[in-house]
């Protein structure tokens, strides 16, 4: 009996270390898949910083290469029609006169609605102003004249009695 035990223990005991292998070697190669992984990652992470770099960098390049060719079609659009002849020229003139002119009326318009808005406001305030001055006035007459006929019956009735005690 013995050596039955003793042989089951062995070989327990090395399917136990079987099994042992078997679970090293499954967590080795996790890490290494991990490890392999996180090496990707970290390239992928350094690449994309890199790009976002180059972006930035080719903005601050091409940003005034295109505010340059716009300033330069702004200034052909304005220069072309006087280059192009007199005839040309004189139409040019004339349009941007009769811009000037409407221009001109409209901020003629604009001023004189400006100036009756506040020429109105000011006669509102005016009105109101006097109308309040006014019913002051007429309220402290009022009240004047009633203590002065009070005070002409206190002194009217205080005779009175002064004359009909002596």
């Amino acid at each position: 009996m013995a050596t039955q035990t003793q042989t089951r223990t062995q070989t327990q005991r090395k399917v136990t270390a079987q099994k042992a292998a078997a679970t090293r070697r499954r967590n080795a190669a996790a890490r290494s898949r991990s490890a392999k992984k996180a090496a990707q990652t970290r390239a992928q992470a350094e690449l994309n910083t890199l790009q976002a770099v180059q972006l930035q960098a080719e903005r601050a390049a091409l940003i005034p290469v295109g505010a340059a060719l716009e300033a330069r079609d702004a200034v052909v659009s304005v220069v072309s029609p006087f280059i192009a002849g007199r005839d040309s020229a004189e139409r040019e003139l004339e349009r941007v006169g009769k811009r000037v002119q409407v221009n001109l009326k409209r901020f003629e318009r604009r001023g004189t609605t400006a100036r009756n808005r506040a020429l109105r406001e000011v006669k509102r305030t005016r009105t109101r102003v006097e109308r309040e001055l006014r019913q002051r006035r007429n309220s402290a007459v009022r009240t004047v004249k009633q203590n002065r006929r009070q005070a002409e019956r206190q002194v009217k009735s205080a005779r009175h009695r002064v004359s009909s005690i002596a």
